[in-house]
This record gives C-alpha cells, structure tokens and sequence, in this order.
C-alpha cells in the first residue's frame, strides 16, 4: 500500500512539473475550430530540438478520438539512417475550445504546451504554434511549400514577439 501511494506522489510531482503555460506576453488566437484544424500540417520551419534533430519532410496529422481528444501523429525522414520516425500522442484543451491552447502529450503524464499564436482563421491554411516558451516555436502550413508573403509575416510576427527567429530551421520537403 505503501508503495503505491509513493508511486502516486512520484506521478503527481511529475505531470505537475509539465510545462503547458503560454509564454508571458503572448496571447493564443480565439474563434478557433478544431474541425477545422484538424487533418494534416507540414512542418515549415521550427527552432531546433533534440527531438526533432536533423529530421527532414516533417508532418503532423491531426484527428479526434474516441474521448473528444485529439490523436497526434508526428512524422519526420532522418536521412542518414533512411528512415522515417514517427510518434503518436494525444492532446486536448486547457480551457476553453474557441481558444488555441492544448496540451499535448507523447509520454504518458508528460505534457507540453501547444499555444495558436497566428491562425489563417478564413482557410486554415497556415499557423504559428509556441509551447511554453520562447525556446519552442513552429510554422506550419497545410502545403509543404508556404507562400513567401506568408512565411515571413509569420516570421516577422514571431521576431515582434521575442523569439530568435535568426534560429529558425526551414525543412526540407523535397523526395
């Protein structure tokens, strides 16, 4: 009994130490639809992270699940081993569902921050996405190519909101 009970404080302190805040000073959009949003995104540019390393042709499908949430699949090409990489998680909202901000999670109590900063709200056609903090950030696009103009006003648009967008990796979609 005993143990368990450790276990379950153990569990606790962990899944409390998930960081699923927004970064201060940044606000998620709302008038959000998920329906919408759901369905398959590339990977246009991101600041790097040991997860994602050197992976290229990066792609996130999003569909709903049985309970409401949402599944997750991440996909990326890691070239020198000629192998794709996937993961599969789940995420759901913090609060409100109008509003872009999920948590999500690829191993169990962990869960990390998904906050909608820019949304192309009239065709769901491209979005900016920061996690907990300035240190996470993507662009992503329902085409593997963004619109020039698009792009950089996203860019632009992270850089007026304090990320290192001189960091930023663009991904390579090509075959």
């Amino acid at each position: 009994m005993a143990k368990k009970f450790l276990m379950l404080i153990v569990l606790s302190l962990i899944a409390g130490c998930s960081s699923v805040a927004v970064p201060e000073g940044i606000v998620t959009v709302d008038g959000f639809d998920l329906n919408r949003y759901l369905g398959k995104w590339y990977e246009i540019a991101r600041l790097d992270h040991s997860f994602e390393r050197r992976l290229s042709r990066v792609s996130a499908e999003y569909s709903l699940r049985e309970d409401g949430s949402v599944k997750v699949i991440n996909r990326g090409f890691k070239a020198e081993k000629n192998k794709w990489n996937e993961i599969e998680g789940k995420a759901y909202f913090t609060g409100d569902p109008q509003r872009g901000e999920l948590k999500v999670s690829f191993f169990g109590p962990f869960y990390g921050a998904y906050n909608i900063i820019e949304l192309d709200k009239d065709g769901y056609g491209y979005s900016l996405v920061c996690g907990p903090d300035r240190s996470y950030l993507w662009i992503l696009a329902r085409q593997p190519v963004l619109e020039r103009r698009n792009l950089q006003m996203l860019v632009n648009k992270a850089d007026s909101l304090g990320f290192d967008t001189s960091r930023l990796i663009f991904v390579e979609h090509g075959e």
